[in-house]
């Protein structure tokens, strides 16, 4: 009985382990230029999402959004706004731009807010030296030393 309790906590607890935006790509070489693809998997609390922002860690430039139907697009320096939709909470969709990679090696974070008809979510949360699970994880990055005399294109 306990066993079949635990099965049934842990079903329903796994698709919270991966309610957040996260980014698909988990290393790129430093001064690419790279794909980044967003994933939104759920609302907030059950509310449809109508705007997705991401900003822009320091030294990303260049970001060119990918057109989205039903979604009206606007870029400054360092963030990209998709705005539209709505997504579903039920669905799950993609965010995609093109940037061109900062030289600095390492983990590199990104702010996303996500807008919904009723409420927002900021995944936002850094990690500390706690190692401590975060509420509201920022998607990261992994900037790798760029192979010798690989094109930057």
């Amino acid at each position: 009985m306990h066993i079949r309790l635990l099965f049934a906590c842990a079903a329903l607890a796994a698709p919270l382990a991966h309610a957040h935006v996260t980014l698909e790509q988990t290393s790129a070489a430093a001064g690419a230029y790279q794909k980044l693809t967003f994933r939104v998997g759920h609302g907030c609390k059950g509310s449809p999402t109508h705007t997705l922002t991401v900003t822009l860690p320091d030294g990303f430039n260049g970001a060119k959004p990918m057109p989205k139907t039903g979604w009206a697009l606007a870029t400054t320096s360092n963030q990209v706004t998709w705005k539209g939709g709505p997504l579903a909470d039920a669905h799950y969709d993609e965010f995609v731009m093109q940037v061109k990679l900062p030289a600095s090696v390492g983990k590199h974070y990104f702010k996303v807010a996500q807008l919904c008809e009723q409420g927002r979510l900021d995944w936002d949360a850094l990690p500390d030296a706690s190692g401590a699970r975060l509420a509201s994880p920022a998607p990261w990055i992994e900037i790798v030393p760029a192979a010798a005399g690989a094109p930057h294109h």
